[in-house]
């Protein structure tokens, strides 16, 4: 819960301006996190999409205040329930982490310790957080495996990583994240190298967490299928921007920013016929420019023009109001046909 007389009305999390800058003696610092804002509110869930190398997992771990003390910079704001992380004492970061806000780490496998065994690890964030005794703490940890699906709990407790499945694991990690039932939780790739049964119960797993206890989600992921499952509210991000925000539903339907059009025609769809091929971006992450010579993404971008790749009066291209909810950063979107007379935006969206 918030401290006393922080609010407790608005966003659970609530990011505003987040930068992040590694700097290494005797090269270019190079900013990974470029002025990116957003807000979680209780029960929601908002993705964070884009490539590799885009930002997001840099993104989560500034958030968790994970990040190196050395070589890096943190700028902006984040807070949690009103409170302040960015700046915060390590202590008082230690107590939040595993109590008010987890995280679901992308790859089980490292993130799990392998020389000691699944209950103990279970436990250790009972007995911080939680005043339990060793035995309560047991009996909740074998609850909390049942909870995410482990079938025979009590024995899986005195497993190590290595005896259970990549599923099983990742499960794990969803049960430690859950122990302390946090109110803010951060899910980067949950679902990677899972196979597609799995990842549908991990998937449903976390929509029963939101609906249940109200968690705040922050769904990180380049797997769109997972977006349209999962998030009420996306992000789109490229080369440590946000370059487009909307609802679900009109971002699939709708999508203004080239880069967003591009990732959804590069997934394959079961109602092409047979041996359509996929229309991927050409080149990748690593041919953008500096924001501040102009977007991005326009080396990629089919739509780029001359002042795609001009700055205007010393800034960078501004993320703007593009209608109800939506928020674009391009100066050639893509554009639609009007819509009838009479027709709303939801009724072209069905």
């Amino acid at each position: 819960m918030p401290p006393d007389g922080l609010r407790n009305d608005g966003p659970v999390l609530d990011v505003d301006e987040l930068t992040v800058t590694f700097t290494r003696r005797g090269e270019q610092s190079t900013r990974a996190v470029d002025g990116v804002s957003f807000a979680v509110a209780p029960g929601e869930t908002v993705g964070l999409v884009g490539e590799s190398g885009c930002g997001k997992s840099v993104t989560s771990l500034a958030i968790m205040g994970l990040l190196p003390s050395r070589g890096v910079q943190v700028g902006g704001s984040v807070r949690l329930d009103g409170r302040e992380l960015v700046g915060a004492p390590d202590r008082t970061l230690r107590e939040l982490r595993g109590a008010d806000m987890a995280m679901v780490f992308q790859d089980p496998l490292s993130s799990l310790n392998p020389t000691v065994a699944i209950g103990t690890q279970v436990t250790e964030v009972l007995l911080q957080h939680r005043e339990l005794s060793k035995r309560e703490a047991v009996d909740e940890a074998t609850r909390l495996l049942d909870r995410v699906g482990i079938p025979d709990p009590a024995r899986r407790l005195k497993e190590y990583p290595h005896q259970l499945s990549g599923g099983m694991r990742q499960r794990a990690l969803i049960a430690m994240a859950l122990a302390c039932s946090p109110r803010l939780l951060i899910a980067d790739e949950p679902t990677t190298a899972l196979d597609v049964t799995i990842q549908a119960q991990i998937l449903e797993l976390l929509r029963e967490l939101v609906v249940d206890s109200g968690t705040a989600l922050v769904m990180i992921t380049h797997d769109l299928g997972v977006v349209a499952g999962l998030c009420d509210r996306v992000h789109v991000m490229y080369a440590g921007k946000i370059i487009e925000t909307a609802d679900r539903h009109d971002l699939f339907t709708r999508p203004r920013q080239p880069y967003t059009g591009g990732l959804l025609a590069s997934v394959p769809r079961l109602d092409s016929p047979r041996g359509t091929p996929l229309t991927p971006i050409r080149g990748s992450a690593r041919d953008a420019i500096p924001w501040a010579e102009g977007c991005a993404f326009a080396p990629r971008c089919d739509h780029a023009q001359d002042d795609c790749l001009t700055e205007v009066a010393g800034s960078t291209i501004p993320l703007v109001h593009d209608g109800p909810g939506r928020e674009l950063r391009c100066r050639h979107p893509i554009e639609y046909p009007r819509s009838p007379a009479g027709a709303t935006a939801a009724g072209a969206a069905r």
